[in-house]
């Protein structure tokens, strides 16, 4: 008769900690990553300075931790993981752009792209989270020309289709559309640009 093998107990979630990193991106987000302020996030949570520090010994590893596990995780459950598992790469990248334009708010166009907002803020200033947001940025581009040849190999996108560029072109006009929506503080322009980003995409599909 074989021994019992001890089964090494399953790792609770740290509560705090993600209570922190919550109301540190709603903090970061509002008002920037500079001026972001501790007593805020403190206030919003209920923790102590201790509690803070415990988990987070500087501001710049709050940051960090923001950009990896919110601004990067969003992207992933809401762009980057809907492309790699779609059977129809091109329906689900239009998708995503639909969804972003119907989910459009007041508040939402007012405070913009959370990952455009920190680097345009930060990376000229910091190289921590300048190659984290870049991180964030190269996968979406990976991830959108993996899309885009899928769906060539499928015939459904243009065989002239330079994949990469497309790509590029695509998180950068998304991006775009957001920061001029902010600019301008329009839920309508915003939705306007995100529908010709729209016919660029069905631009690319072959002709039936």
């Amino acid at each position: 008769m074989k021994a019992a093998t001890k089964t090494a107990p399953a790792k609770q979630p740290d509560v705090t900690r993600d209570k922190i990193v919550d109301a540190a991106y709603e903090e970061i987000y509002r008002h920037g990553f500079q001026a972001a302020s501790l007593a805020n996030i403190l206030a919003k949570t209920g923790l102590t300075k201790g509690a803070l520090y415990h988990h987070f010994p500087t501001k710049n590893d709050l940051g960090l931790a923001v950009i990896d596990e919110v601004v990067g995780e969003g992207f992933e459950v809401r762009i980057f993981s809907p492309l790699r598992e779609a059977e129809d790469p091109v329906e689900a990248l239009r998708d995503v752009i639909q969804r972003k334009a119907d989910s459009a708010t007041a508040e939402s166009v007012k405070y913009g792209c959370a990952l455009n907002n920190l680097m345009q803020e930060m990376s000229p200033l910091d190289t921590g989270f300048k190659r984290r947001l870049n991180a964030i940025l190269a996968t979406w581009q990976d991830t959108v020309t993996t899309a885009l040849e899928r769906a060539q190999k499928q015939g459904r996108v243009r065989k002239d289709v330079d994949c990469r560029a497309a790509a590029l072109f695509i998180v950068s006009a998304y991006e775009g559309c957001i920061g001029i929506a902010k600019n301008l503080q329009s839920v309508k322009e915003f939705r306007l640009c995100m529908a010709q980003l729209d016919a660029y995409v069905q631009a690319l599909e072959v002709r039936r």
